[in-house]
């Protein structure tokens, strides 16, 4: 494959988007404060808490499922495979870089603030790293599933059903994991965390749908590429295919 500069400048989107999600996502944040909206409780808790890599991760499953449908499972996968090895290079120079001595004027309110935001609590990378992988493979699976089933047809059928199955694995594996496994939430507070992170990705991911049909048909024209595999090739591991 010839790699053109839109193919890039689309990779170095998927992996900014993925890196600096996985930084912020250490932050919470508050969503509708449903006691104040028709004094509606969401499973019992007064609001929905989200991490805050909310506003911007949606994006990662738009790019992928741009890759995907135009240059097809097997370059969305070596790009998927890539995020994670650029993610996990980040990761470990926070690392290194949190555990050099610091400078003289460094002092340990300095560190004590490095090592909240990025230090990269062991549960949230935990959680991320396998919730990204999960997600973003079982997304991609889908949708060229679907656009071999339906022959490239229906493009807003596919990207819309392939963000419920990867997004609501990605959502439910990560906040059950970072904030079930590694935290005291309870019960209720994941399950409704979950489920409203779920609900705001498949919002993003259809009201984002005119722009992904714009991008793709303007990116099938340029590339003079729209691949379509067979199901014996969706691999993650690329092996046999």
């Amino acid at each position: 494959m010839r790699f053109t500069g839109t193919f890039v400048v689309v990779v170095a989107l998927f992996i900014t988007v993925l890196i600096v999600s996985n930084i912020i996502a250490v932050r919470t944040i508050t969503i509708l404060p449903i006691e104040n909206l028709f004094s509606i409780q969401w499973f019992g808790d007064p609001a929905i808490i989200l991490p805050a890599s909310i506003i911007i991760f949606p994006i990662s499953y738009i790019v992928g499922d741009v890759l995907t449908e135009v240059y097809g499972f097997r370059i969305a996968r070596g790009v998927i495979w890539l995020g994670f090895a650029m993610n996990l290079l980040v990761v470990i120079a926070l690392w290194v870089a949190g555990i050099i001595p610091g400078a003289f004027f460094w002092g340990e309110s300095d560190q004590a603030s490095y090592d909240r935001i990025l230090g990269q609590v062991p549960g949230i990378l935990v959680a991320s790293f396998i919730a990204y992988l999960v997600g973003e493979f079982s997304n991609s699976t889908v949708l060229a599933l679907l656009k071999y089933k339906m022959q490239g047809r229906l493009l807003f059928v596919r990207t819309i059903g392939s963000t419920i199955v990867g997004q609501g694995l990605d959502s439910f594996i990560f906040i059950f994991i970072a904030f079930g496994v590694f935290s005291d939430w309870s019960g209720t507070a994941l399950l409704g965390a979950a489920l409203a992170q779920w609900i705001v990705k498949i919002l993003y991911e259809s009201a984002a749908t005119p722009l992904t049909y714009l991008v793709v048909n303007f990116m099938k024209r340029k590339e003079e590429m729209d691949v379509t595999d067979v199901p014996r090739s969706l691999n993650p591991l690329g092996i046999f295919t």
